[in-house]
């Protein structure tokens, strides 16, 4: 059972960390001036859900892309390994897109192996080649391996923002925020609905660093104070435009945010509260930067999806915000052997409305395919409903 007195724990400690600080905030990033206002997406043909009222992602973590048929697998089965490489990871990510068709596909950051790649540019337009081909849109952001080769981490950033069929953005322009890669995406209602103009479901995507940069401080990189405001900022005008005329609605939307290192709160669990494995430890910053008790407090996030902790793939909830880990997706990412690469797809469902329309999210399940034979598909659940969205439940559950 949850304490009472942990989200005044949680909202303390962010702003003791706030004030600590706000002096030490280097590497932030100036916007690039490309349109990210929260009111609307960049792209010519903005996201929908489509006319069966389904909006689906499919989320590839840690995919360590370097050198393609010359870069070999890594902890694989002794029979998998003669022959195994980065094309294995190429086959199973054009395998997912074939068999799921998302409406948005979303790398959630060491993308590629830095160290190991000998050109970054063709290692990671190899790495994205399958989303590009497939003409879906598809966004990223940064891991803590991406910058290692001969690109910095702007410059990871910024060429990935240049790929044909990509969503991402460097920042938020008009604003300093730290890092590269803090941008939100819209999904709008069906189209010819009453909310066809409207952002329905709201997705957050934040760069959650590489390595600590304060010398007192070891470790991971954390979500800065400037990145959070930039975040409160966002969901505040997202729920503002959603609530106001025309069309007027009585709740928030519901939001997701992806970024790559899992938040401290992911070792809140055990194998009792949450749906998947745990088999190796949470990899998070030393320190706790207040961003969970930021998007409890925002109201709108339903959910956070990592990567990182490769031979992690759980969900639990806290305070009723689920943290997810999708499990290691790329063949040349440490991993376990016998224990099948994976991905994570999310679907968002609308409601029906009492004159068969469509209305705002009814609901949000997830589930994993496995890259074995038959593409397994396990560990389905429900993430968030409506019909739940109005009391917490204590503990956790794993939403099935």
């Amino acid at each position: 059972m949850l304490s009472s007195s942990l989200p005044r724990y949680f909202f303390f400690l962010f702003f003791v960390f706030l004030c600590f600080i706000s002096n030490v905030s280097p590497g932030i990033a100036k916007a690039n001036g490309k349109s990210n206002s929260p009111q609307s997406s960049s792209s010519s043909s903005p996201l929908r859900f489509g006319r069966n009222g389904e909006f689906k992602i499919l989320q590839v973590a840690d995919m360590h892309y370097a050198d393609g048929k010359a870069t070999l697998c890594e902890d694989v089965l002794p029979e998998q390994f003669s022959g195994c490489s980065d094309l294995n990871t190429t086959a199973f990510l054009e395998r997912m897109i074939r068999a799921e068709k998302p409406d948005l596909i979303v790398f959630t950051g060491d993308n590629i192996f830095g160290s190991d790649a000998t050109d970054p540019v063709k290692s990671l337009e190899a790495a994205f080649a399958p989303a590009i081909a497939s003409k879906i849109p598809w966004a990223a952001v940064l891991g803590n391996h991406d910058q290692e080769s001969t690109l910095s981490r702007e410059g990871v950033m910024k060429h990935i923002v240049s790929l044909e069929g990509t969503l991402s953005r460097l920042n938020p322009p008009a604003q300093t925020v730290d890092g590269f890669g803090n941008y939100n995406l819209e999904v709008l209602g069906v189209g010819d609905s009453t909310i066809q103009n409207k952002s329905v479901f709201n997705l957050y995507f934040l760069d959650s660093g590489d390595y600590s940069t304060v010398p007192s401080i070891p470790g991971y990189g954390w979500i800065k104070p400037s990145q959070q405001l930039w975040f409160q900022r966002t969901s505040s005008q997202l729920q503002e435009t959603y609530m106001s005329k025309p069309e007027a609605q009585k709740t928030p939307a519901p939001g997701l945010a992806y970024f790559h290192i899992p938040l401290p709160e992911y070792a809140s669990f055990d194998s009792s509260n949450f749906t998947g494995v745990k088999q190796e430890g949470i990899s998070s910053a030393s320190v706790n930067s207040g961003f969970f008790a930021t998007m409890v407090a925002s109201g709108d996030v339903k959910a956070v999806f990592t990567g990182h902790d490769h031979v992690n793939d759980f969900c639990g909830e806290l305070i009723g915000l689920r943290l997810c880990y999708a499990g290691g997706f790329g063949y040349h990412a440490y991993g376990k052997a016998g224990w099948a690469r994976r991905a994570r797809m999310v679907l968002a469902t609308l409601e029906k409305t009492d004159d068969g329309g469509w209305g705002g999210v009814k609901s949000i399940r997830t589930w994993k395919r496995l890259d074995d034979q038959h593409l397994s598909t396990i560990d389905a659940q429900i993430l968030w409903s409506k019909s739940s969205s109005g009391r917490r439940r204590k503990g956790s559950s794993n939403g099935n």
